[in-house]
């Protein structure tokens, strides 16, 4: 059966009526320019599904002998100014005698019309700051929109934040990987350089979820408790392994709500941090004698290669063999794994993509004034980039075994 929307997708303009509408073309501004055709036919076509929404409200065309005596009628036009993708338009809104009518195409209180504010986001998103999409649309459709409007079109975002935030998560995930940036937010009238930490899960199947956005207000255990109990209430009862920076609290506040859950260390920091204490010459020579550590082929030979590393370093460098050792027992978990697995465990390519993502979204911000604007704008630099939709992690069917092997019913089988 066909139904109107199919008639209607279906619909043609004849040769007939875009001859008569291009009459009298000479130039591109006939048709783009502001007082062009394009900006034109939108508005009589506006003004036309008006009227008929009026009428189909009275219950008789326009004129019509079934009006009279209804007690309803036509009743003139209200002047109304909407924002749109073409710049204003200047609308002739029909009114009814009885003030009962309610437009759908253009509702009462509407001031712009769908795709205003989708662009809105769209150039916010890009990390355009509110003077440069009131410049850009200035410049481009001649519309003057003031500062609040512009907030209030992307504040919109939250309530979608808010959505993805409490969505229901996996029961279980092999892997989950808690990482943070810093990002400069003010905070009581002083501009703080705070941490937002993503987790960023591997699923059952392979593919990647951010499960959160998460700015940190307090230091400490009692923050994170309370980051995963809201995991915990959204759905996931387990992670096999998570890989954490070397934060203190961290590891204990995992494992008070998910006792089982192995704890590792990431790599790419703590080789971070020990290269933060060379000098820039000696940096390349230094992450290759590190990469030998945790390259190791058993925890055995990895500390043997940390004492070879601290025989040849320790007299310049001693800070670096204390921070290996301090952090040994979260280092050497992933040695009882396959390789399969650890190359996901120390590979962090994925999180670290998704951070230069955010930077190059928010590196025009010299700060945010608040929280809910940093989370806002980092959301929509997540979802753009497509790092919400998920994307299959490499060699993942060989990981997949292993784990299965290792963790049993942990990994939950019966639903792969």
């Amino acid at each position: 059966m066909t139904t109107q929307n199919d008639t209607m997708s279906k619909r043609v303009i004849s040769e007939a009526v875009l001859d008569e509408l291009m009459a009298g073309y000479e130039r591109p501004e006939d048709l783009l320019g502001d007082d062009g055709l394009f900006k034109e036919l939108k508005k009589r076509l506006v003004e036309k599904a008006l009227g008929a929404e009026l009428s189909e409200h009275l219950g008789y065309e326009k004129n019509a002998p079934a009006g009279r005596g209804t007690g309803n009628s036509r009743n003139g036009h209200s002047a109304k100014r909407l924002k749109s993708e073409d710049g204003e338009l200047e609308l002739a809104v029909p009114r009814d005698r009885n003030a009962s009518f309610e437009p759908v195409i253009v509702r009462k209180g509407q001031t712009r019309i769908d795709g205003f504010d989708d662009k809105v986001i769209s150039m916010y998103a890009r990390g355009m700051s509110v003077r440069e999409i009131r410049g850009h649309l200035k410049e481009l459709y001649g519309v003057e929109v003031s500062p609040d409007l512009i907030s209030r079109i992307t504040d919109a975002v939250l309530e979608d934040v808010r959505a993805w935030q409490n969505r229901a998560l996996d029961s279980v995930y092999p892997v989950v990987i808690f990482d943070a940036l810093r990002v400069k937010i003010r905070d009581e009238g002083i501009v703080r350089n705070k941490a937002v930490y993503l987790a960023l899960a591997i699923a059952r199947d392979g593919s990647r979820d951010v499960l959160g956005i998460w700015i940190e207000n307090s230091e400490g255990a009692k923050f994170w408790l309370k980051v995963m109990n809201e995991l915990r209430n959204r759905g996931l009862t387990d992670i096999l392994i998570a890989v954490v920076d070397g934060l203190k609290g961290f590891p204990e506040a995992i494992n008070t709500v998910f006792p089982e859950t192995l704890i590792q260390t990431c790599i790419v920091h703590l080789v971070r941090h020990s290269l933060n204490f060379c000098s820039y010459k000696d940096r390349k020579v230094v992450a290759a004698d590190l990469k030998t550590i945790y390259r190791a082929e058993t925890a055995e030979m990895a500390e043997t290669r940390l004492a070879e590393f601290e025989q040849k370093w320790d007299q310049r460098y001693p800070s670096i063999g204390q921070s290996w050792r301090r952090n040994w027992d979260k280092v050497i978990p992933f040695f009882a794994f396959p390789q399969d697995i650890r190359r996901i465990i120390y590979t962090t390519n994925a999180i670290e993509s998704l951070h230069m993502t955010i930077r190059k979204t928010i590196k025009t911000r010299g700060s945010f004034p608040n929280d809910d604007a940093a989370t806002k704008l980092i959301y929509l630099a997540i979802r753009n980039a497509g790092q919400i939709a998920k994307a299959n992690t490499y060699a993942w069917k060989t990981a997949l075994n292993q784990f299965a092997i290792l963790f049993g019913e942990r990994l939950d089988q019966d639903q792969l």
